[in-house]
């Protein structure tokens, strides 16, 4: 695939293929070939079923391809990451714990950092209350997850994802379960964050307004088996405006991603092959 920026890959996937039930079982991934630089922000839309959060699996190390590479920082992947953070749909925050001790909560669990956590608690901690009045949620930090909307218990989650300073930054549909306005001020947010902790992020999404939003390039996803089957850079400059959304080079944008959308449901591996 070829790419918009110079330079080395970041996350590059080479001829990817992935089978679930060993290599004669079903086919989910096939021939994923794509490359995505440092600082980037990374939509990835496609078809329901089509091997979007399969991908995400394989490029933070929980899976491993059947076939194919998954380089990372230089590496070849071939176990979890620790230079990776995570935020999915659902926040899932520890109902017990205060949002305080939810966001630092990796750092005691994972080994990579539970030592390093224990000799620089206190650092931490502060690095957790910086995070939170990043995102608004300053004054939030004893408070229990019930205690908080929705919104607000995703913008603790997008902290915890955030607090050993990941290079790659994996969203899994982050922001579907909120309703549109909430969404479009964590659009915000999570922009703000990215600005400045310059994370890489690979964000999966159904909502193609969020894709363009949000990233500097779209890729979309054929039908299963998943394959890249196009990409749109976004010229939108940085930081995005609300007004944007409504302007029609963004709906042409959108639009233009909804057709490819419904060429790749619908289309033959064949015909998908030359929808760039």
């Amino acid at each position: 695939m070829v790419s918009f920026i110079a330079g080395r890959p970041f996350a590059e996937l080479t001829d990817v293929c992935m089978y679930y039930g060993g290599e004669h079982g079903t086919l989910a991934l096939e021939d994923v070939s794509m490359n995505i630089y440092q600082g980037e922000i990374v939509a990835v839309v496609g078809p329901s079923g089509c091997g979007k959060s399969t991908l995400m699996r394989l490029m933070s190390g929980l899976w491993m391809p059947t076939e194919g590479g998954v380089i990372i920082d230089g590496r070849e992947v071939d176990r979890p990451l620790s230079i990776v953070g995570m935020a999915f749909q659902n926040p899932t925050l520890l109902p017990w714990r205060s949002i305080l001790e939810n966001i630092t909560l990796p750092l005691e669990v994972a080994d990579t950092h539970r030592q390093r956590f224990r000799r620089h608690k206190a650092e931490y901690i502060q690095k957790a209350r910086d995070l939170l009045k990043l995102v608004g949620l300053s004054g939030f930090e004893d408070r229990l997850p019930y205690q908080l909307s929705g919104g607000m218990q995703q913008r603790a989650s997008l902290c915890r994802a955030l607090i050993h300073d990941p290079k790659l930054l994996m969203l899994d549909e982050p922001f579907a379960a909120l309703d549109i306005f909430t969404r479009e001020d964590l659009w915000a947010v999570l922009e703000k964050v990215c600005l400045v902790q310059k994370p890489t992020v690979v964000l999966v999404t159904h909502d193609l307004r969020e894709a363009v939003y949000l990233a500097d390039r779209v890729l979309v996803m054929s039908a299963r088996p998943g394959r890249i089957i196009a990409e749109r850079k976004i010229e939108f400059s940085r930081p995005r405006r609300r007004e944007d959304s409504f302007s029609p080079s963004f709906n042409e944008l959108v639009q233009d991603l909804r057709d490819l959308i419904d060429i790749a449901r619908t289309a033959l591996p064949a015909e998908v092959a030359h929808v760039n």
